[in-house]
C-alpha cells in the first residue's frame, strides 16, 4: 500500500506546472532550493507547507498520513484524525514540525479507543506501549517486556544502544493511563 502511495505521489510530481521563468517543472532535475517556492514576503505559502506535511506524514510508516488530515493557515498546521495511540499523534506532530515554514502545530488528532472517562486499565496500557514499540523500527521491540501496575510502566530487556532506550520510553510515556515509567533495559 505504501510502494503505491510512493508511487502515484512520485508520478504526480512528474506532473506538477512549469514556472513562467523556468523551463523545467518542480522537481525535474532541480536544485530543490528551500526558496524556490517562497512567496514576494519569503514565505512559504500554506499550500505548499500542507504538501510537504502530508508527504512526509505519507512517507513516515509510524504515522497514518492516509487518516490524517493537514490544513495550514499562515503557517500554523492543523492536524485532524484518528491515531493508534499518543506516541503516533506526537510523532505526527515532531514530523510536521520539521517542516520549512511551520511556525507551529495545532495537533487536534484524538486516539484511537481512547475512553471519555480517562481511566485505563494495565493490561490496555501494556498493549498500547507494546504497539508503540512495534510501530517504531528503531526499537527491539520483540527484546523489550512492558510491565504495567496501576498506570506505572516497567520496561526491561535489552537495547541496542542509549538511544534506543531513551526512544523506548519516550513512547512508553507518550501512550495515553500511563503515569510514571520505569525503564530498567539493559543496553547491549
Amino acid at each position: 500500500m505504501k510502494t503505491m502511495l510512493l508511487l502515484s505521489a512520485l508520478a504526480l510530481s512528474a506532473a506538477l506546472p512549469v514556472r513562467a521563468d523556468d523551463e523545467k517543472p518542480y522537481g525535474s532535475d532541480r536544485r530543490m532550493d528551500s526558496d524556490h517556492k517562497m512567496d514576494k514576503s519569503g514565505k512559504h505559502p500554506d499550500s505548499w507547507i500542507t504538501t510537504k506535511v502530508k508527504s512526509a506524514l505519507l512517507y513516515h510508516s509510524s504515522v497514518s498520513g492516509l487518516k490524517t488530515e493537514v490544513e495550514t493557515r499562515d503557517g500554523v498546521v492543523t492536524l485532524r484524525g484518528e491515531a493508534e495511540n499518543q506516541a503516533q499523534r506526537e510523532l505526527a506532530s515532531e514530523y510536521a514540525n520539521g517542516i520549512e515554514g511551520v511556525k507551529r502545530v495545532d495537533n487536534q488528532m484524538t486516539i484511537k479507543g481512547e475512553r471519555s472517562g480517562g481511566t485505563f486499565d494495565d493490561a490496555s496500557i501494556t498493549a498500547q506501549v507494546k504497539a508503540a514499540l512495534m510501530s517504531r523500527r528503531s526499537t527491539s521491540a520483540f527484546q523489550t517486556g512492558v510491565k504495567t501496575r496501576n498506570g506505572v510502566v516497567t520496561l526491561s530487556g535489552t537495547a541496542g544502544n542509549e538511544a534506543e532506550k531513551e526512544l523506548a520510553e519516550r513512547l512508553a510515556r507518550g501512550v495515553s493511563g500511563v503515569k510514571d515509567v520505569d525503564n530498567a533495559m539493559k543496553v547491549e
